[in-house]
């Protein structure tokens, strides 16, 4: 489950061959004691929660990089490791 990402003490995560569980492609988004995954498409939770402030800086990040971090996410179900992001 490498760390592809950073910001504002938000660690963002995408497992390997992580499409059984979700089938959305998403990322696993850890702050604090919360942890939430959160659809890349559309930014919407899928499971778990995050604090408001924290989920709004997650889906203006995704926004930003949706396009990398679909990429990532065709590597991540394969097997292979995705590439660090820039944070916010």
């Amino acid at each position: 489950m490498p760390v592809i990402s950073m910001f504002f003490g938000i660690i963002i995560r995408m497992y390997f061959l992580d499409n059984q569980h979700h089938n959305a492609p998403h990322i696993h988004a850890l702050y604090a004691d919360f942890e939430a995954s959160v659809r890349i498409d559309d930014g919407e939770v899928l499971a778990g929660e995050l604090p408001r402030k924290q989920l709004r800086l997650v889906q203006a990040w995704i926004e930003l990089h949706r396009d990398e971090l679909m990429a990532d996410w065709a590597l991540a179900v394969a097997g292979e490791t995705p590439y660090k992001i820039e944070p916010l």
